[in-house]
């Protein structure tokens, strides 16, 4: 064992977080589960969701038979939305490949959906003991320092790097916790901005912490404008107070999720409200900016209410009026189910 890794477990021993709830119990499903939630999200944001879903969904055969609209609901709001439907279909994998269960052989594992090298050792090590190196991102920012790794951690060549040394690094025995630690360790103490050096207990061997370059490594990614669209929702708002929702398509953003129909510009809206309903007149909302990771989307709400119905639609299955109490029900983008959960009241007739 490298003296890293003894000092790190020493540490995870008195100060790891041994309390979270995907450990208790800790099963390859939950494990699994916890381990794309988190992926680009936040442990304290994870918790609650990783509770509500699987109390739903408590094992991997009740996932694979749930239908989509349910996965999605119980994940709106984490974002990545992807992330579910990979989810969803892995489960379906293993119930038609694998026995109903997750692999434990490496390849086999990291061929599923949503599973990639990282994830797959993170899996193994921590539902089945067994030595596998990880490299999500907190683990490249304790490596990136304590090695003193200059370069983009996302270059072909320097995760090459930083995957020999996280082999190098990984105990053959407690692969579980040691997996835990370093994650826990980029977490909580080597964290982006201003890292708690003092506590640190790998600090005496750290590169960036006796060459003061914390504030340096990892290097960024080089940098680009990010890049900002517009688009107006439509809130067509029936006299029962039902709204229209329209099933996004396959590709882009929030794909597969339910949102509001969508046009580019006034003339546009006013045109697609008309063919869903019977219009009158329109009310703008306040604007807002939803941000994603690769641009800036500008929205402008535009609310149609006692809007009559043009047609039936009980056989589009893309098209829908939904009532406001049955919203958490379905799969909706955080920011389009919090527009309409702050719906002005209706006008009096």
């Amino acid at each position: 064992m490298t003296p890293f890794a003894s000092a790190l477990l020493d540490w995870f021993d008195r100060h790891g977080r041994h309390d979270l709830p995907w450990k208790h119990p800790r099963d390859a499903y939950r494990v699994w589960l916890s381990e794309i939630m988190l992926q680009q999200t936040q442990v304290a944001t994870v918790i609650p969701y990783f509770q509500r879903f699987v109390t739903q969904l408590p094992t991997l055969h009740d996932l694979a038979a749930a239908d989509e609209d349910t996965v999605l609901a119980l994940w709106s709001g984490l974002g990545y939305y992807r992330r579910a439907r990979f989810l969803h279909r892995a489960a379906q994998v293993c119930i038609e490949q694998h026995n109903g269960e997750l692999p434990r052989e490496f390849d086999a594992l990291a061929a599923l959906p949503g599973i990639g090298r990282s994830t797959a050792g993170a899996i193994l090590a921590q539902a089945y003991e067994l030595r596998f190196p990880i490299l999500d991102g907190n683990v490249k920012r304790v490596l990136t320092r304590y090695h003193g790794i200059a370069g983009y951690p996302g270059e072909r060549e320097i995760e090459k790097q930083l995957w020999l040394h996280a082999d190098a690094h990984t105990p053959a025995e407690r692969a579980a916790d040691y997996t835990q630690a370093i994650m826990d360790l980029g977490a909580t103490l080597c964290v982006r901005t201003r890292p708690l050096c003092a506590m640190c207990p790998v600090r005496s061997d750290c590169v960036a912490h006796h060459d003061n370059l914390t504030a340096q490594l990892p290097t960024p990614k080089p940098g680009k404008a990010i890049p900002s669209r517009s688009t107006i929702m439509l809130i067509l708002r029936n006299a029962d107070g039902q709204v229209l929702l329209q099933r996004r398509g396959a590709q882009g953003v929030w794909s597969g999720l339910w949102s509001l129909p969508e046009a580019d510009d006034t003339d546009n809206a006013w045109r697609e409200a008309q063919r869903h309903a019977r219009i009158d007149d329109a009310q703008p909302l306040t604007p807002f900016v939803h941000v994603f990771s690769h641009y800036r989307l500008q929205i402008q709400p535009l609310l149609f209410d006692a809007a009559a119905p043009a047609h039936a639609i009980a056989d589009n299955a893309d098209l829908r009026w939904c009532a406001i109490a049955d919203l958490p029900a379905l799969g909706l983008p955080a920011p389009v189910r919090s527009l309409l959960m702050a719906l002005p009241e209706p006008a009096a007739p």
